[in-house]
């Protein structure tokens, strides 16, 4: 199997982060509205697309002393989102609790005015009942999943030797 080169690898981390963003909002577009770790999630995507970004010129000439850091960069961008991911599929396992703002028990308003009140204003999405699954995981198992590829990619192409 030949070896890809950093210019390869780059295009494929830009290629995927890319994707998983415009998943993530078809998939809100659609009416699935993401709660607030499904938000925060995607932070880390934002900063992949733009670190591979700013590779590309390294990458192009093939200049493995300025692209070694930013690949150790999406390394260390995307270990993390694979554990904020696994830390996600937990909430919504019911292995820990999640944040209070988006997980555990409805309070019980005092009267009905009050009920009607909240429905009106209160839209909040929970962290720990996913609303769609994709081949039977959850998109926070599927963060986990892809973030750790895409580390497991950017750890390779930062600890090889010359290409």
């Amino acid at each position: 199997m030949p070896r890809l080169t950093n210019l390869q690898i780059v295009i494929l981390i830009f290629v995927i982060t890319t994707a998983t963003i415009g998943g993530a909002w078809f998939f809100e577009l659609s009416g699935y509205a993401p709660c607030e770790l499904c938000r925060k999630e995607r932070i880390p995507y934002y900063a992949g697309i733009a670190l591979s970004v700013l590779a590309l010129p390294a990458a192009l000439k093939n200049q493995q002393k300025l692209i070694r850091p930013n690949f150790l960069g999406l390394t260390l961008i995307f270990l993390i989102s694979t554990f904020f991911g696994i830390y996600h599929s937990g909430v919504e396992w019911n292995f820990w609790p999640g944040p209070s703002d988006c997980t555990g028990s409805l309070n019980q308003p005092a009267s009905v005015t009050d009920f009607y009140n909240e429905l009106n204003s209160v839209k909040v999405v929970r962290c720990d009942a996913p609303a769609l699954f994709i081949l039977g995981y959850s998109l926070a198992v599927w963060n986990a999943l892809i973030s750790a590829f895409l580390a497991a990619v950017s750890l390779y192409a930062a600890t090889r030797k010359k290409v």
